[in-house]
């Protein structure tokens, strides 16, 4: 259910998200959905399930909340790579310019926090590259 209120210069809409309703709409890995604007960020939901690639985002931290499943997130910090695992309830923030590297064993799913900005592959580019975000 939605509802909305007009002032002067803006619709303001609000809307309860219902997770598992928006997650079963999801039949892509690695695409992430839009579901709500935070002031200038995204809430995104996303299901991941394998390796992703190695990027990193010049201007944007990135907040990954996991839903469901065991993300395992390797990241290369002064010249040093390690991994981090990350579990439902719980969540990792990636500062900008960290390079990353998403891992999903079994398919995870999870919720993104990120300015608008964010291009989900960042400085790697390439097929998976998502330019359109689909919104639920």
């Amino acid at each position: 259910m939605q509802s909305c209120a007009v002032s002067m210069t803006d619709v303001v809409c609000m809307r309860v998200v219902n997770i598992d309703q928006m997650l079963a709409r999801i039949h892509d890995h690695w695409k992430p959905h839009v579901v709500a604007q935070v002031n200038d960020s995204l809430v995104k939901l996303v299901k991941f399930r394998g390796e992703f690639v190695w990027h990193h985002h010049a201007a944007e931290d990135e907040m990954f909340l996991v839903i469901s499943g065991t993300l395992r997130m390797r990241v290369r910090e002064w010249s040093e790579e390690r991994e981090v695992v990350v579990r439902p309830g719980e969540f990792i923030v990636i500062p900008h310019g960290t390079e990353h590297l998403p891992i999903a064993d079994d398919e995870v799913h999870v919720i993104l926090f990120e300015p608008q900005s964010t291009l989900n592959t960042g400085s790697a580019g390439g097929e998976r590259t998502v330019a359109e975000l689909p919104h639920l």
